[in-house]
């Protein structure tokens, strides 16, 4: 059964900065693509950014393109989003989730395993 649990939320001040990771369990990371996605209360479940099974691609929203980046370690089964510059509307509650099939990164339906979700809150 593979599970996924995200760390690394909190409060910060508008401009700060935030290291999110997410280790995966009961299987191995380099099967699967990773994505973020954060819904903030009465939203839809939004995409922040995914990484393929090699690292080599990574995709990000136009909301949060040039300040988070996302990063892996295979060997570690764990994942990062290093979230800088954050901004009130960054407030979120943050998911990782993983697939093992093909398809657009960005789309929910693409992920099979989800964690239960880490609070971001920026404070102006």
């Amino acid at each position: 059964q593979v599970q996924l649990v995200e760390s690394g939320g909190g409060l910060v001040q508008t401009e700060g900065s935030l290291r999110l990771s997410c280790v995966i369990s009961g299987g191995a990371l380099s099967n699967y693509v990773m994505g973020w996605f954060r819904q903030a209360p009465g939203q839809k479940y939004e995409f922040v950014g995914a990484i393929r099974r090699n690292g080599e691609s990574t995709y990000y929203s136009d909301s949060v393109k040039g300040r988070f980046a996302i990063s892996r370690d295979n060997a570690q089964n764990t994942i990062f989003l290093q979230m800088n510059s954050l901004k009130a509307e960054d407030t979120a509650v943050y998911y990782c989730a993983a697939s093992s099939t093909i398809g657009s990164p960005r789309a929910t339906g693409l992920y099979g395993y989800w964690g239960q979700g880490t609070q971001v809150t920026v404070s102006a």
